[in-house]
């Protein structure tokens, strides 16, 4: 079994799950998400945890155990978390500025 599957999704505060054969819909304060959920595919809601487990144990069930682990985790926090980029420079004669809203990269060389 998926190393990656078998860990809990942690639900924070303000984030409300909705599953209805086949649809999981993900609502939190920055919008809606929805995915089709295979039926080889069991989630199970505990207190603040959802847990992601394969109805039968087949070679498919289990490849698509971890995958959508993993979609239910990023559409977790997709909706409970803004989106950011890090950027992270390293080197000599690179030049970086932000300036309003737009972000500027220039070489100077």
């Amino acid at each position: 079994m998926s190393r990656i599957g078998k860990l809990p999704i942690k639900v924070p505060n303000g984030v409300d799950i909705n599953y209805n054969l086949p649809n999981l819909t993900v609502k939190g304060k920055f919008g809606e998400l929805q995915q089709v959920i295979p039926d080889s595919i069991i989630i199970e809601q505990t207190e603040g945890n959802l847990i992601v487990s394969p109805k039968v144990k087949t070679r498919t069930s289990q490849a698509l155990h971890g995958l959508y682990r993993s979609l239910i985790n990023n559409m977790v926090t997709g909706v409970s978390e803004q989106f950011k980029i890090t950027l992270l420079l390293q080197g000599v004669g690179y030049r970086a500025a932000v300036q309003g809203k737009k972000n500027y990269f220039k070489s100077r060389v």
